[in-house]
């Protein structure tokens, strides 16, 4: 089988093009010019000949109108067949065609009427905590958690516009919100000649946002008589739909052991490899398969699992700054490698995050006899993966492994809420031994450039001076102020003095992208980048970015407080105040979109909007001045 890989103008250089035997390019970056427009994905097709189209796990994945264009052309869809997309694909068909087929289910509301005032009425019968979903899609995209029916309203507004820009559509359903529960998926295959069987569950409770952030097959909490029971609502709700193909039954488990019917995701799912490992088979094999007609080939009995497997989301975004999502160039992307670990990346150094898709730039999979060699083996790999360029999120995935509720199998959907509480995850700052690093590695890249460029110098000489030792001075940029830090040559070694502390450092080597030394006598390791203004430090537990001071240089971002500029690349969707407009502390001033999510950007003091610059609907770049508010006096 030969893949023909499709691409808009700005994955023109992705690594999945390079790994396919053709590439055909969409059109430009925003998906509506590209990933979206199924006539411009089905010439791709026909232009190389294809017969078969596999539409992954995102954009047109679960457009049943895709399907049938696709069998339309006379091609091959490789996932189930359009009329289960539908049903599916809707929030509220789905629950409605679920509850006749026995399936159990959250009560809510899923009837057709959209109306404000419906949706209002009805929530007073939901009761609340209660979820506001949009009814197509998924991912966390269009749903808010209401706790306080004052905010009801509000969210009914933002989960619309949310939809309709990620789906096109704007349904919504309610849901009680069943609190602290454990989100279980359930992995079902179906063949078109009557098989049907389930392959485990992955328990995907760890989530921000609604956005799984780590998965774990299987479930900590699982019994074989539950496994059984729920196994089999999932093959009944997969039935129900004439299922063909590989599709996931989502669940809510509560603490009693009770489990609903949440949804049902018509595609290969992120999370996948977790079920790979400990069935030992190949899902994307298997669909092929199934695309070509073939039977299954396994029955219910046939299907073993073995061992434990937990896979973790690495995300482009800023976990100091509520995860904000995070873009721009990889100046490094190195893998991690050993027994058990297995990496699925969209990345590679050289390339770019850009601000017009999903967040999540690889997936890293660890798998062990038992859940704790797994998790060991996870962090030990998230240690020995570098990802210098966008913030990210590896040093809060290291951090959540460890946190000893997972570490005992206890995590709900509440986990990282209860763990980290509203300040969140923050990542430590740089050390006096971090700064000590990042100077030796510009002193020896400096020594080695100089060396180069020598003749003959003796080893014995380098460093040496026949007065008192010589002191190479390197300054960092740290919010308004300056760190000076002094290498010295010390013996066979060095000393890092910053102020009072002096450091002493030995076994020091540097290459191209990797560091180490003795600092203090304490072995370090690092992957870094160094450029004309920064070095950057990937250490095993967290990424650090020195800026280097120049002369001239006055350590203060451009602009003042009163300044609203733009969070990140994106589309300002929304400006909700006005030119003279008086304004208080927490004030929403503005709606942004980017990577799929909405943002609410907020006024941070009192005071009155003197000029309104951003323009609703506009592509916006990261610092882009959208407004300017004068403070009140105090």
């Amino acid at each position: 089988i030969k893949p023909v890989a499709v691409y808009s103008e700005a994955d023109a250089n992705a690594p999945h093009i390079k790994a396919a035997d053709q590439a055909v390019c969409l059109g430009a970056a925003p998906v509506g010019e590209s990933y979206l427009v199924a006539e411009k994905i089905l010439a791709a097709a026909a232009e190389t000949d294809a017969d078969a189209i596999h539409p992954g796990y995102g954009f047109l994945s679960e457009n049943a109108g895709f399907a049938k264009a696709v069998d339309a052309a006379g091609l091959i869809f490789v996932g189930p067949p359009a009329n289960a997309i539908t049903v599916m694909g809707d929030k509220a068909g789905a629950k409605r065609a679920m509850i006749a087929a026995g399936v159990p289910c959250v009560p809510g509301y899923q009837g057709e009427d959209q109306s404000d005032e419906t949706l209002l009425a009805e929530a007073a019968s939901v009761g609340f905590p209660l979820m506001v979903k949009a009814a197509a899609g998924g991912g966390g995209r269009g749903m808010r958690l209401v706790e306080d029916p004052a905010k009801l309203a509000d969210a009914i507004r933002l989960a619309r516009s949310e939809a309709e820009n990620a789906f096109g559509s704007g349904d919504l359903i309610l849901e009680r919100a069943i609190l602290r529960p454990r989100h279980v998926e359930v992995q079902v295959f179906a063949d078109a000649h009557g098989g049907c069987v389930h392959l485990g569950e992955r328990d995907c409770s760890v989530q921000r946002r609604h956005q799984k952030v780590i998965e774990e097959a299987p479930c900590p909490v699982m019994t074989p008589a539950l496994r059984t029971e729920m196994g089999a609502a999932a093959v009944a709700a997969a039935k129900a739909v004439d299922y063909r193909g590989a599709g996931t039954v989502e669940f809510l488990l509560d603490e009693s052991g009770a489990f609903y019917f949440l949804e049902m995701n018509t595609r290969l799912q992120v999370e996948h490899p977790v079920t790979e490992e400990i069935t030992g088979l190949d899902l994307v094999a298997l669909q092929l398969n199934v695309a070509m007609g073939r039977p299954l080939g396994m029955t219910q009995d046939d299907v073993t699992l073995t061992g434990h497997s937990i896979e973790v989301r690495l995300y482009a975004e800023n976990p100091d700054k509520g995860f904000m999502p995070s873009t721009g160039p990889v100046h490094l992307w190195a893998e991690p490698s050993g027994v058990g670990v297995r990496t699925d990346s969209g990345i590679e150094t050289g390339g770019e995050v850009s601000p017009f898709y999903d967040a999540m730039v690889a997936k890293i999979i660890a798998t062990g006899a038992n859940r704790d060699e797994a998790r060991k083996r996870l962090i030990a790999a998230l240690q020995n993966t570098a990802f210098i360029g966008p913030k990210n999120n590896r040093a809060f995935l290291i951090d959540a492994l460890a946190q000893d509720g997972f570490a005992k199998g206890e995590a709900t959907t509440a986990f990282i809420a209860e763990t980290y509480g509203k300040n969140g995850f923050r990542m430590a700052s740089a050390g006096d031994a971090d700064y000590a690093l990042a100077a030796m590695i510009l002193f020896e890249r400096g020594r080695q450039t100089a060396a180069s460029a020598a003749l003959g110098v003796a080893d014995e000489l380098m460093n040496w001076s026949s007065a008192a030792p010589l002191g190479s001075y390197y300054v960092f940029t740290v919010g308004d102020e300056t760190l000076t830090v002094v290498i010295r040559a010390d013996g066979d070694g060095f000393a890092a003095t910053i102020g009072e502390t002096v450091i002493g450092v030995s076994a020091l080597s540097v290459g191209k992208t990797q560091a180490y030394a003795t600092l203090g006598g304490r072995r370090v390791s690092a992957a870094y980048v160094a450029t004309s203004d920064k070095v950057h430090l990937s250490l095993p537990d967290r990424d650090l970015t020195f800026d280097i001071h120049r002369p001239g240089d006055s350590g203060h971002a451009a602009g003042g407080s009163g300044r609203v500029t733009a969070p990140m690349h994106g589309v300002l969707l929304e400006v909700l105040v006005t030119e003279g407009e008086a304004v208080a502390a927490g004030q929403k001033l503005a709606i942004f979109e980017a990577m799929k999510m909405q943002h609410e950007i907020l006024a941070t003091t009192d005071g009155k909007v003197t000029s309104v610059v951003g323009v609703a609907g506009a592509q916006t770049a990261a610092g882009d001045l959208i407004m300017e508010i004068e403070g009140d006096e105090a």
